[in-house]
């Protein structure tokens, strides 16, 4: 059982000094600074590194040849390894990559490590934990005010549980494995205001192509993405996540949600790590901010062959649907898939089951 975490006040943040948004705070106190500014330097240290099948054989490989075929992980405790990717194959490679993770997690005693099992016909050990973005919120890795990497372009997922948590590149996993510390520049943040009762028709996807059809695919490159507001604060977990998964399609660094009532409940049964929230400050300097009534917003679609290619639901009515997936980091989580299924079941309606996939 996690401790109680009370809604903190923005001059109750820890040893940071006020007048800084959320991932300034975050990335200073990691780097044991009083104060950083956008595009400062600094070296930080990491809460938690995450990664998975594609990119872990090559993370290794680097943390091998730099550090020695002997050398020892920072901390094994706070390292989470996931296959996810390469996995229901008979492809060789694929499953040679799958066993590198088994090999360096069995040397390292790596604490972390959700394997997999094909018990054939797309059967898995009950034990699973599917994608790695979902496992880590549902396995407790995910804390407020905390610095999570993972070599993975959509770990800004984990954003949703208002820490910092972007993705990084195999030669950065190396060094992290070996130090625990990784070199940050630090972004500017765009915040995104979010206001109205949601529609009962809504949900985050339409949230986020919103936002990425107003900022197109590169509105928010190598910048901070924070969402607040009335809309975002009655958003469960897993709402929240999406929004913050997609914040990488607009090119931004992160995005981050203000750790609340809803947040802590969530972490009560998964984690027993002591955490402390941050807030941005009313004083912090944000490079824009966009205001939305979300009351009147419509359901969205992102046509071929970008996220910014934002369309209204109802003008894409005569498309004709060749294949349907449910699923994937962004829309593979249990509300995705109780949301589909409520579709399913109102429209009466059936789908060819050999062109949909679930």
């Amino acid at each position: 059982m996690a401790p109680q975490q009370s809604e903190r006040k923005t001059y109750t943040t820890g040893s940071v000094k006020t007048g800084m948004t959320m991932t300034e705070k975050i990335l200073a106190r990691a780097s044991e600074k009083q104060q950083l500014n956008p595009g400062d330097n600094v070296w930080v240290n990491v809460d938690i590194l995450m990664t998975h099948d594609v990119c872990g054989p090559g993370s290794i490989g680097i943390f091998k040849k730099e550090f020695g075929e002997k050398a020892k992980v920072w901390d094994r405790e706070k390292i989470v390894i996931i296959p996810d990717h390469y996995i229901f194959t008979s492809d060789e490679r694929a499953n040679r990559n799958v066993d590198i993770l088994r090999d360096f997690c069995g040397e390292q005693n790596i604490k972390y490590f959700y394997d997999i099992k094909d018990l054939s016909n797309f059967q898995a050990n009950p034990d699973y934990k599917g994608v790695c973005h979902v496992a880590l919120a549902q396995e407790g890795h995910c804390r407020p005010g905390e610095v999570l990497l993972g070599t993975d372009s959509h770990t800004c997922t984990a954003g949703a549980f208002g820490q910092f948590a972007t993705g990084i590149g195999n030669t950065d996993a190396g060094f992290v494995l070996g130090t625990g510390k990784v070199l940050l520049k630090v972004p500017p943040t765009l915040r995104f205001v979010m206001d109205g009762e949601m529609p009962h028709y809504l949900l985050a996807k339409d949230l986020i192509l919103q936002i990425i059809g107003e900022i197109s695919v590169a509105g928010a490159t190598y910048k901070s993405m924070e969402f607040v507001g009335t809309t975002v604060e009655s958003l469960n977990m897993e709402e929240r996540m999406t929004l913050c998964n997609m914040v990488v399609e607009a090119g931004g660094k992160n995005g981050v949600v203000p750790a609340d009532s809803t947040t802590f409940k969530y972490l009560e049964d998964k984690t027993s790590v002591p955490y402390e929230p941050v807030y941005s400050d009313a004083q912090a300097s944000f490079l824009s901010e966009y205001r939305f009534d979300i009351s009147k917003l419509e359901p969205l679609v992102a046509k071929p062959h970008s996220p910014d290619n934002r369309a209204l639901a109802r003008e894409c009515k005569d498309v004709k649907i060749d294949r349907v997936y449910i699923g994937s980091c962004t829309g593979g989580k249990t509300e995705d898939f109780l949301a589909a299924a409520k579709v399913f079941l109102a429209s009466r309606k059936k789908v060819d089951n050999k062109r949909m996939y679930v």
